[in-house]
């Protein structure tokens, strides 16, 4: 703990603003400057008055916390792993699945890297689990086994306090932690991305509830220079159409589901549907020109999603949670329109299947949702035995994920106005064109076309 003797406190600063005052103590620590602001003058007043005794009693300053050594804040009395219990339970109520189970893979890297000590007596792995599943699990922590509660009362012995935070290099260690894979190498981009947006997230709840007083996380360029990511689509990812056209028809003829498989992977295809947006569908969403109308194009509404995020983590014990459509207010729906090709498919596998409007469209075997492991499965089975060995091994395809991006680039490269693809597909234009732009292509000979014929300076007489 490094400290200083080179203090100054400077006059409270007073802010008379619309609603209300503030004041604030300004003072001065090895030459950074900490501030403090209170709703009353006699709080900031009494704060001030701390910082000048214990200035006038030769007091040292901890240089980390621009606070008196003798000052001990919350940070210094509760241990991080407590803390982190205590931010789970606050926010559970307002996380989603996918959120609650992102946050826990983030707290329990972070406890491991805050311990005095790594445990001998236990098996990392089995430290992770109990941490990641149970600890930071409001819903199933009371219900730990005996051999989960053992390894959970030896963490909360040997946490750190949360003001191990206010030590840099303490802080460098954990986000060093935080980043690796359990092999030591570094993270992918994206997940160290997330981690470090969840922690940002935890360190202004710690602020909020004055555990903290400053965000000890790296800003700026220095936050964002490891953990550059980009949105943007993988060119290679996307399939042509004789490859679209070969996987569907091996699902149309795999034994077992094929048929119905076949409809939902259609649908993700022709309507670049997310694949829990298709899981979610009604036969009542869809709608169909009459029978008689020859080919003619379907329209699907789209209102729901259900991803796939563990019966630990959702509040009904069910695999999959029930949620409004990504980006999208609340109960706000958006309508696609379906291929010809994609109408043909839909009746005959309603009629097939012999849905009622209120069933699902695409079911299980058992008349459920249709599991994401079936549907992983059966799009990796089929690349297998579609594609070239070299074809298999890169990114074509290779996600149930990028049908949707398929199609959704076929859209923008047939000129359909970006704005309408936005929303079909739910995404803003901006992050649309962000996403989407590398994979636009073959419109370069029509834009020259245009530019010519817009024509060029008009030829001016020569002098005299």
């Amino acid at each position: 703990m490094e400290t200083t003797y080179d203090v100054k406190v400077y006059k409270i600063l007073t802010y008379k603003g619309a609603r209300k005052t503030t004041y604030t103590v300004r003072w001065e620590v090895a030459g950074r400057r900490w501030r403090e602001p209170f709703g009353t003058v006699a709080l900031a007043e009494g704060f001030r008055s701390e910082l000048i005794r214990a200035t006038g009693k030769g007091e040292a300053f901890v240089i980390a916390t621009g606070l008196p050594v003798s000052h001990r804040s919350k940070s210094a009395s509760m241990s991080w792993y407590t803390f982190a219990v205590g931010y789970v339970d606050a926010r559970w109520p307002e996380l989603g699945g996918n959120s609650r189970k992102n946050t826990a893979k983030t707290l329990t890297a972070v406890t491991i890297a805050l311990l005095r000590a790594q445990p001998t007596q236990f098996a990392p792995v089995a430290v992770r689990t109990a941490l990641r599943e149970w600890a930071f699990n409001a819903t199933r922590r009371a219900d730990a086994p005996r051999d989960v509660v053992a390894i959970l009362r030896w963490v909360e012995r040997n946490s750190l306090p949360v003001s191990a935070w206010e030590e840099p290099e303490r802080v460098d260690e954990v986000l060093r932690a935080v980043d690796a894979r359990l092999d030591g190498k570094q993270a992918a981009a994206w997940s160290r991305k997330r981690h470090r947006r969840i922690l940002n997230v935890v360190m202004k709840h710690a602020i909020r509830r004055r555990v903290l007083r400053t965000n000890p996380l790296p800003k700026g360029k220095e936050s964002t220079a490891v953990t550059k990511t980009t949105n943007a689509v993988d060119k290679r990812s996307l399939m042509n159409a004789d490859q679209a056209a070969a996987l569907l028809d091996w699902i149309r003829r795999r034994p077992r589901g094929g048929q119905r498989l076949h409809a939902f992977f259609a649908t993700l295809y022709y309507c670049a549907l997310r694949p829990e947006e298709a899981v979610a569908m009604r036969v009542q969403d869809v709608t169909l020109p009459g029978s008689g109308a020859g080919d003619q194009w379907c329209e699907l509404l789209i209102h729901t999603a259900t991803p796939e995020v563990g019966k630990q983590w959702t509040d009904t014990g069910e695999i999959h949670e029930e949620r409004d459509l990504k980006g999208r207010a609340e109960g706000e729906t958006r309508s696609v329109p379906g291929h010809p090709a994609l109408t043909r498919i839909l009746r005959q596998h309603i009629k097939d299947e012999r849905l009622k409007p209120g069933d699902l469209l695409f079911q299980g075997e058992t008349g459920g949702i249709l599991a994401g492991s079936v549907i992983r499965r059966a799009w990796r089975s089929a690349r297998k035995a579609v594609l070239l060995p070299h074809v298999f091994e890169s990114p074509t395809g290779r996600r149930v994920y990028d049908n949707r991006h398929t199609r959704l680039t076929k859209w923008l490269n047939d000129g359909i106005p970006p704005a309408q693809v936005a929303e079909w597909v739910g995404k803003s234009v901006p992050v649309l064109l962000a996403t989407y732009a590398r994979c636009v292509e073959g419109q370069l000979p029509d834009l020259k076309r245009r530019l010519e014929a817009a024509g060029d300076l008009p030829e001016l007489a020569g002098p005299g």
